[in-house]
């Protein structure tokens, strides 16, 4: 009999937390705060939720709104720039009517991904790349300033070495004495 019950006690115990979520009900109130802002204490039973964004963001368009390819955030220079090509056939035009239209095709694509390059997110990540690198290569005289300095103070200590070996006594040899000797006044005759 108790074998029988426990499946239904353990589906029991799973079924109760979901059903407590489908009943809800939670107040659930979500703020972004910019810098040190102050946010309203949650009241009663409210959940708060804080998003903390940097001052510097706080008058900035919206990242999302940044980087769309919505024809409503196109700037109006290339709007003009696109109206510019609205009658345009015949010769390098890349268009189905007029005689030579089919011309303009490549160098239209060449243009698109020229323009696909300079606006895309792989510009921005050559752009970090080149400021990574130049703050690598700032440190670079200071460390190969140390490093010579490093490598001039072991030759210095070798050289020491070489002439301390250079003078000291070879084996079995025996050190020099010092004698004192009076010289001559003069030659004989």
């Amino acid at each position: 009999m108790i074998r029988r019950l426990l499946p239904v006690l353990a589906l029991a115990a799973v079924a109760a937390p979901v059903a407590a979520q489908d009943t809800g009900g939670d107040k659930v109130r979500m703020v972004i705060a910019y810098g040190n802002d102050e946010v309203a204490p949650p009241q009663g039973d409210e959940i708060v939720v804080v998003a903390r964004l940097p001052e510097g963001d706080r008058y900035r368009i919206p990242e999302a709104l940044r980087f769309s390819d919505d024809p409503a955030n196109m700037a109006w220079a290339r709007r003009v720039e696109r109206l510019d090509m609205v009658g345009a056939f015949g010769t390098m035009s890349c268009s189905p009517a007029g005689l030579g239209g089919f011309t303009g095709c490549t160098q239209q694509l060449i243009n698109a991904a020229a323009a696909d390059k300079r606006e895309g997110s792989a510009a921005r990540f050559s752009e970090l790349i080149a400021a990574a690198r130049a703050e690598r290569l700032s440190t670079i005289d200071a460390d190969a300033a140390a490093e010579q300095g490093r490598v001039e103070q072991i030759e210095k200590e070798y050289m020491d070495r070489l002439e301390r070996e250079r003078e000291g006594v070879l084996p079995g040899e025996q050190a020099p004495t010092t004698s004192t000797t009076t010289p001559l006044t003069q030659p004989p005759q």
